[in-house]
């Protein structure tokens, strides 16, 4: 499995949005992880794929303060969004406030899993981006 591509989204109502097709073909089943992802966006991943990263995780050692803040912004702000038949899903405002999510979101791939942003601040990303500037 894959994500790939670039997808604009605006919600449908305060917190709901729709998952696009390619990106809910990939999930297996109606549910996905959504968590708080770096740079201010959300990381969503396959359930399956999920539990063996938590796996990996969960094998650090504590004794290391940078890996226990690292465990601690992971797994406190995990959800387990359900799909409904449209392929919608609810965010949770705690997750809406972190990444600052309000109107109209990018939902790009990111190969292992995938990252809902705000708008603007993805294309702000994008521009900024060491890769993007030096090619």
């Amino acid at each position: 499995m894959v994500f790939f591509g670039e997808y604009q989204q605006s919600f449908s109502s305060p917190g709901r949005l729709l998952l696009p097709k390619k990106i809910r073909d990939l999930l297996k089943g109606n549910a996905f992880i959504l968590t708080k992802g770096f740079n201010d966006c959300l990381a969503g991943f396959d359930k399956k794929d999920w539990e063996s990263r938590a796996g990996n995780l969960m094998q650090v050692s504590l004794l290391e303060q940078e890996n226990l803040e690292k465990r601690r912004f992971v797994f406190s702000s995990v959800t387990y969004p359900e799909i409904d038949d449209q392929g919608r899903f609810v965010i949770p405002k705690s997750l809406l406030q972190y990444a600052g999510l309000k109107d109209v979101v990018v939902i790009i791939g990111v190969g292992d899993h995938f990252e809902i942003w705000e708008a603007k601040k993805w294309k702000e990303y994008a521009s900024s981006s060491t890769f993007t500037s030096s090619s």
